[in-house]
C-alpha cells in the first residue's frame, strides 16, 4: 500500500529567531535554557526535555517576565517544541511587542 502524501500545514503563528536565555522552572528551582525561536503560540526549547509532558518557562520580555506552563507538542533530538497552555492579555501584548519588529517583512 502506498501512503498518500499529506499537505504540509502552514504555521498559523510565524516564528522569529530568538536565541533567548529563558528559565525552566522545575522541582522548585529555575534552570537557564536556550529558546531557539519564539511565536505567539509557543517556543522551541533546546535541551533534553524528552520525558516531559509539560514545562513551565519564564521568558524575559522588555518590561516584564512572562511565565507560562507549556505543553510539549513536538520532540526533536536537540530539543522540544512547546505550546503555551494559556497566556494572559498583558503577556500576549508584551510578546507581540517583542516579536513585531523581528518578523520578516512578508509576514
Amino acid at each position: 500500500m502506498n501512503a498518500i502524501p499529506q499537505p504540509v500545514a502552514e504555521r498559523y503563528h510565524p516564528r522569529v529567531a530568538a536565541d533567548l536565555t529563558v528559565k525552566v522552572l522545575m522541582n522548585g528551582r529555575a534552570y537557564p535554557a536556550r529558546a531557539k525561536d519564539l511565536s505567539m503560540a509557543g517556543l522551541y526549547l533546546l535541551g533534553d526535555y524528552q520525558e516531559a509532558e509539560k514545562v513551565t518557562v519564564a521568558i524575559p520580555l522588555p518590561g516584564r517576565e512572562m511565565v507560562s506552563i507549556c505543553r510539549v507538542a513536538r520532540r526533536h533530538p536537540d530539543g522540544v517544541g512547546l505550546e503555551f497552555d494559556s497566556i494572559d492579555w498583558e503577556d500576549m501584548f508584551a510578546l507581540a511587542r517583542y516579536m513585531h519588529p523581528r518578523l520578516p517583512a512578508d509576514s
